[in-house]
């Protein structure tokens, strides 16, 4: 598959470029995209939930009344976790959730979600994405002339320049990664992916 080059003004270069059949052409691995979505949703979390159990609560652990005879709940302490305020059980504790994935898997993950991006022709490309000075209306623009402007829309760079990062940045719906950070997950939550050149030749070189 090729496609054309764009510049920032939404013109046509006249010049295209190939996609690798290897990297936005091969047979998509749904459950390598699930694995790896959730992998990187679980590396989000930060675990740092916590619930006091009953050996850390503060109160009395004298019995309150005799264990049988009262026809009520055989409770112990004001720390039972029957009772308001009392303690939870089992409760929530500090912990990771992240899990190992193979690296063939993510890359095989990857592809996937990019082929797909591919077939629903849902990628463009630019000769490059930089500007004199920081300016959101100038990102605008750019967008508005390449017809991706209130979609969200990930845009693939090989280097992030401060220039283009400060026109973004106040823009909802729009990300910039760089493209060894290119991860399954951002593929797959944005409506259009751009890519400059230089960074579409590196994900083919990468994957």
């Amino acid at each position: 598959m090729e496609l054309s080059i764009y510049n920032i003004q939404g013109e046509d270069t006249g010049r295209k470029i190939a996609l690798e059949s290897s990297v936005f052409g091969i047979e998509p691995n749904d459950h390598a995209i699930y694995l790896t979505v959730k992998q990187y949703r679980a590396n989000q979390r930060q675990g740092t939930h916590k619930a006091k159990e009953r050996s850390e609560m503060s109160g009395s652990t004298r019995k309150l009344f005799r264990q049988k005879g009262t026809g009520g709940a055989r409770r112990g302490d004001i720390n039972s976790n029957i009772l308001r305020g009392g303690a939870r059980v089992f409760g929530p504790r500090p912990r990771s959730y992240s899990f190992k994935l193979n690296k063939k898997l993510r890359q095989l993950a990857r592809r996937s979600a990019l082929t797909y991006k591919a077939q629903d022709n849902q990628i463009m490309v630019l000769d490059q994405l930089s500007f004199e000075a920081p300016k959101t209306k100038s990102f605008v623009s750019m967008a508005k002339a390449l017809n991706v402007d209130g979609q969200k829309t990930l845009y693939v760079v090989s280097q992030i320049e401060d220039t283009v990062a400060l026109s973004a940045r106040n823009i909802p719906g729009v990300s910039i990664i760089r493209a060894q950070d290119l991860n399954t997950y951002c593929v797959l939550d944005c409506r259009k992916i751009v890519f400059t050149e230089d960074a579409l030749a590196q994900v083919n070189e990468m994957f």
